[in-house]
């Protein structure tokens, strides 16, 4: 593949650009954030979208109830199963903004890699970037991990950063 320096500073291959969308997961874990940090460059560097998704599991409405009448008042609205998501999210799109970087978030329901790879494909996704921490011992092995499932899956390239 061939690149070509564009005038903003970014790469482009061909005849368009690059990666025009680029799909990184985060669950808010310092893992996690260098892999964010490795998309912000990336897309940075290729005047990239950057794509931030980041899932949640479901949480019964008997516990939120619970969780909001134990709150405060004033903070029982934010009681929600994307309560940490949405924060984890807005601190990973803090920083694509600081790096002058286009961003959207996506917080969704369930397992992760199908998380990752739905946005992708709603997105067109050039390029998937995933840490390389996930579950380790038995349950990696009988549940599968985040990046392998990814990997096998993408609809796109994938770049798996070395984060341990």
């Amino acid at each position: 593949m061939i690149l070509a320096p564009r005038r903003d500073g970014g790469l482009e291959r061909g005849r368009g650009q690059m990666f025009g969308s680029i799909v990184v997961g985060t669950d808010g874990s310092g893992t996690a954030t260098q892999a964010v940090r490795e998309a912000v460059d990336m897309a940075k560097a290729v005047g990239a979208t950057l794509e931030l998704v980041s899932a949640y599991a479901p949480v019964s409405e008997q516990r939120l109830r619970a969780e909001r009448r134990d709150a405060p008042e004033d903070v029982q609205w934010a009681i929600n199963p994307r309560q940490e998501v949405e924060a984890s999210l807005s601190d990973a799109a803090d920083m694509a903004r600081e790096a002058g970087v286009k961003v959207n978030t996506y917080a969704r329901e369930g397992d992760p890699a199908e998380a990752i790879l739905d946005v992708a494909e709603e997105q067109k996704s050039d390029l998937l970037i995933l840490g390389n921490k996930g579950m380790t011992g038995a349950k990696r092995f009988l549940l599968g991990s985040v990046p392998d499932k990814v990997s096998h899956h993408a609809p796109c390239s994938v770049l798996i950063v070395r984060t341990t």
